[in-house]
């Protein structure tokens, strides 16, 4: 098992050298899930801008909301002044986020697909080649599913030993990278909810462990993302809830 540590650079102040770690935002793009809002691509140098723009606990606010509530879940689908649609589905008893997904026009303005960012996958078209079925149920399927402390990830159909797995923080990229030492699996993805609110990457955050078949890995939430979902939440519960869900 080896989990790689991020880069650091060193900072002078006051006359004395301070090791810190480095974030930088190079001018290439990243997944980005902000004013976005959902998993596109920005260029880095629209990140650097957002500190002028409004908070994202704002924009979610300002949004249109539509409260719902069925099958053991409070269901809410925002409405943002560009026209993009967001859902989030939550268990009533623990409040735990199940399913976040976005949806947003083309340029042309014809309605496009739901994008999941957190919760199973929505299910694709049926192949009528039943062997294709078959290969597909063990290829390696990448998931998000939070807990209330931690961002979550689950990669289910790898059967390899714990020791196998490299993941590690890539501060440069904003991102997170999984990888095997007998390449036979690499990801790279971003924490959008950190992206969103603009927070650092921090490696001592993040773990993995290996079970069933399934890599779960791990990135501690920061006070500052709890603080905002305590915050969502409670303005969520004062939603009047209506008796048609239609979206």
């Amino acid at each position: 098992m080896r989990v790689k540590k991020g880069r650091w650079s060193h900072s002078h102040r006051n006359g004395r050298t301070e090791r810190v770690s480095r974030v930088s935002f190079p001018g290439q793009c990243i997944d980005l899930g902000c004013c976005g809002y959902g998993l596109r691509k920005l260029p880095s140098n629209i990140l650097r801008n957002m500190a002028s723009q409004k908070s994202w606990i704002d924009i979610l606010k300002s949004s249109k909301k539509t409260s719902f509530t069925h099958d053991g879940k409070r269901k809410i689908h925002f409405l943002f002044t560009d026209g993009k649609e967001l859902t989030e589905e939550y268990d009533l008893n623990t409040d735990e986020l199940i399913v976040r997904k976005w949806r947003h026009k083309s340029t042309l303005g014809a309605q496009g697909q739901w994008q999941v960012e957190v919760g199973e996958p929505l299910a694709g078209p049926v192949t009528s080649s039943e062997s294709e079925i078959r290969e597909n149920c063990f290829n390696p399927l990448f998931l998000r599913k939070d807990t209330k402390t931690s961002f979550q990830w689950r990669v289910r159909n790898l059967p390899y030993p714990k020791d196998v797995f490299s993941v590690f923080v890539e501060p440069s990229d904003r991102c997170i990278i999984i990888k095997t030492s007998n390449k036979k699996y690499y990801k790279k993805f971003s924490i959008t909810d950190l992206d969103r609110s603009q927070l650092p990457l921090d490696d001592s955050a993040l773990s993995f462990t290996h079970a069933n078949n399934t890599l779960i890995v791990s990135y501690k939430k920061p006070k500052e993302i709890l603080t905002l979902e305590q915050e969502l939440l409670k303005e969520l519960k004062k939603l009047k809830v209506t008796s048609e869900w239609g979206f």
